[in-house]
């Protein structure tokens, strides 16, 4: 059986095995009638009331997971419901159902915070998939509140999202050794959010009041890495026109944060080292010893024994780093943890946009489930993100995906090249439009990328000199 129609059972049974719980708010018995038919025949547990104030009194006495409200009411009509019951109950999803299907009462109704509009009649089978979505997400959302209640209860982690086994074992791992001085080496895919528990590691330790400073080593020659991490006094090189001080001064009693670890130099790792054996460093240039109180948290993609074995990285430091490791699971290996991570994203990107709350058909959540995500948690928000800004409407849909999702390849073609071009300048455009297609897709992380290609960084940084590659900043994450 897939995840997608594992995920789907789920999130449509809830704990009772049932699909969900439906108010119909109608005046017409025929029409309650009917719709209470057709969702009684497809599991679902329904009541019925022929006004909306009678309506209003059971959403506040039971709760429902949808309620299928028609716009033409006596008394107060839907819209005026509707308006209340979002006060009320801003997660309960709301389905208007009126014969009067214009677009001018569809837009009144979703402007006002209805989940969709249907027209009367309506078709069976398009009516149950939308009821069917609204509830799944609405058991998402609640089941997405509920597990950050009680993570936000246990532990002071923001920004993690996950239901799964593998992730509980981590929040758990996070909780027990955040409190130690220990050396944490996390372990993962890029884009898995090692950064982001190296953040809950800190938050939740004696050193949260402290500062918590990150860097990519992975994105630095070696001088200048030096010089961020160990500071450097005034003339110890060439552009030193003044003393600075480092990384690990600035995180003083707080945490240093040393995310690609595994692609610092040999020079570097001895350095660091000695910092961790002693507390001890000194300034590029200088010659006084720095003592420092600093807590490090490494992360790294790749396998540091194989390095080790290989002569990359050296042994003693990594056996200074391996205190305490946690391994982060890649996405596709916790996909139960994926409607989740959707609605939170949706939910983080609609507000930074400025844009009402966004939702996602069956249809989108398909591909999603099924794809293998090798850019992980963090090719997820990407493609989530920009969703949000090319949606016009509340709805998530298929054509707001990228094509390598709905298992269209990329097509790399020539776009009718200047009748005067060489061979050679075809296929240098050929190759510089691959390149950026794959810097997109790794967030412009080179090392990243780089594994894609299976070729040194060296040689990719090559390639985007060459091409004249202007390289876009890298997020963290």
């Amino acid at each position: 059986m897939s995840d997608t129609v594992i995920l789907s059972r789920n999130l449509l049974n809830g704990s009772h095995g049932l699909a969900g719980a439906v108010l119909i708010i109608d005046d017409e018995a025929e029409i309650r009638d009917s719709l209470q038919a057709l969702l009684e025949m497809e599991g679902f547990v329904v009541e019925t009331t022929a006004t909306g104030e009678a309506g209003l009194q059971r959403i506040g006495e039971h709760p429902f997971d949808l309620v299928l409200l028609d716009l033409a009411l006596p008394g107060r009509d839907g819209l005026e419901i509707l308006a209340e019951i979002r006060a009320h109950e801003s997660r309960l999803p709301v389905i208007m159902i009126t014969a009067y299907g214009t677009v001018e009462n569809a837009v009144r109704a979703m402007q006002s915070g209805a989940a969709n509009f249907v027209q009367k009649p309506w078709d069976n089978e398009k009516l149950l998939a939308d009821i069917r979505a609204a509830v799944g997400w609405r058991r998402a959302e609640e089941e997405n509140v509920q597990l950050k209640r009680a993570l936000k209860q246990r532990y002071n982690f923001e920004n993690i999202v996950g239901k799964s086994e593998a992730m509980l074992k981590i929040f758990d791992l996070v909780a027990q050794v955040a409190n130690s001085r220990s050396t944490v080496l996390l372990q993962g895919e890029s884009g898995t959010g090692k950064e982001v528990i190296a953040k809950a590691l800190h938050l939740n330790s004696p050193r949260r009041d402290h500062p918590f400073v990150p860097v990519n080593t992975g994105s630095m020659p070696t001088d200048l890495l030096e010089s961020t991490l160990f500071g450097h006094v005034k003339g110890a090189f060439t552009s030193a026109i003044a003393s600075k001080k480092g990384l690990f001064e600035m995180a003083d009693r707080g945490t240093l944060f040393l995310d690609e670890i595994a692609s610092m130099g040999l020079d570097t790792q001895a350095k660091i080292l000695r910092v961790l054996q002693d507390r001890k460093f000194m300034h590029l240039g200088g010659v006084q010893e720095m003592q420092v109180d600093v807590r490090i948290i490494a992360a790294t993609n790749v396998d540091l024994r194989q390095a080790v074995r290989e002569g990359r990285f050296r042994e003693d430091l990594f056996y200074r780093l391996n205190v305490i490791t946690i391994e982060l699971p890649p996405l596709r290996q916790r996909k139960e943890d994926i409607p989740l991570l959707i609605d939170f994203f949706l939910k983080k990107y609609a507000e930074e946009n400025d844009r009402p709350a966004r939702s996602i058909t069956p249809e989108a959540l398909r591909p999603l489930m099924a794809y293998s995500w090798p850019g992980n948690v963090r090719e997820l928000e990407n493609v989530l993100e920009r969703a949000v800004v090319l949606s016009s409407g509340p709805e998530i849909t298929p054509d707001l995906l990228p094509d390598n999702l709905l298992g269209r390849s990329a097509a790399y073609t020539l776009h009718d090249p200047p009748p005067d071009a060489s061979l050679f300048e075809i296929v240098e455009d050929m190759e510089r439009r691959i390149i950026v297609d794959m810097l997109e897709k790794c967030n412009w992380n080179q090392t990243e990328a780089s594994e894609h290609f299976k070729i040194p960084l060296s040689t990719l940084n090559q390639k985007i000199r060459r091409l004249n590659i202007e390289i876009k900043k890298k997020p963290r994450g």
